[in-house]
């Protein structure tokens, strides 16, 4: 069983839309029993898979010591691919886990989860907080789109910052260049200079379609550039979970063509 986490500092990098997509590839095309955990209060992992809005706040509640996060799960239209679906509760959900006092619920409800689940896709809200902190307690990977901004270099140092005083074992960090669009010249600085080694999730109208279709982008645009990019991202995903290093050392960034220290 691994826990992969799809974590952003801020909101609008395609983080939803890279979680929906991995949990797909790991079911469909792994063959894995995969579970999509949505964390983020807006439900977008479920409406991205055509789930509706179902009344009652029942997510936040899992997470207290007789919570029983299975009686939530849901099926999906796809094959090995379950829902842990999210509701407004969950915006109360920093303030609940500062309540409880056990920093590694997350993980514990995660270990419990992967007795059935080869994969568990976490899909994170934004910001630094009490949930970041079980997110990163629970998770094998975190998983960090960024866009192509001189920005994204500052978030990722703050990351890296937060982890180093926080969190002495870490998992893995993946830094992943989102909404890149190679005609524009700041994009291609940033991609030639600090994120030359990250994986890059193009901007795209097929990727913008994912919303409308309300399925993963490789249910039916399969052999598109975007999903091609997707493709090669969760192979390499996939070789490191197979791997299972060791966590690194507190600042460390793993994958591209080395290893980087704080």
């Amino acid at each position: 069983m691994a826990v992969v986490a799809i974590y952003s500092m801020k909101g609008g990098v395609g983080k939803t839309t890279l979680a929906v997509d991995l949990a797909w590839r790991f079911a469909a095309l792994g063959g894995r029993n995969t579970l999509l955990w949505d964390l983020d209060p807006q439900g977008g992992a479920g409406f991205l898979l055509g789930r509706e809005p179902v009344p009652g706040g029942r997510a936040a509640a899992i997470f207290q010591r007789e919570g029983k996060p299975r009686q939530l799960i849901e099926p999906t239209a796809y094959k090995r691919l379950s829902l842990l679906p999210s509701d407004e509760s969950l915006r109360h959900l920093p303030g609940q886990l500062a309540r409880l006092g056990q920093r590694k619920r997350l993980a514990q409800m995660a270990t419990l989860l992967g007795r059935e689940h080869e994969r568990i896709v976490l899909d994170c809200p934004a910001g630094l907080n009490e949930v970041s902190d079980q997110v990163i307690a629970a998770a094998d990977l975190l998983i960090v789109p960024l866009p192509p901004s001189p920005l994204s270099a500052r978030a990722l140092d703050m990351l890296r910052s937060e982890l180093a005083r926080h969190h002495h074992r870490h998992p893995p960090l993946l830094p992943v260049l989102s909404l890149y669009n190679g005609r524009r010249p700041l994009h291609r600085a940033v991609r030639q200079g600090q994120a030359a080694s990250w994986p890059i999730v193009p901007h795209a109208t097929q990727l913008e379609q994912v919303a409308v279709q309300r399925a993963p982008l490789g249910t039916f645009a399969p052999l598109s550039d975007a999903a091609r990019a997707l493709q090669r991202l969760y192979s390499g995903i996939e070789a490191k979970l197979a791997e299972r290093v060791p966590a690194p050392r507190a600042g460390a960034i793993l994958f591209g063509r080395q290893t980087a220290t704080a």
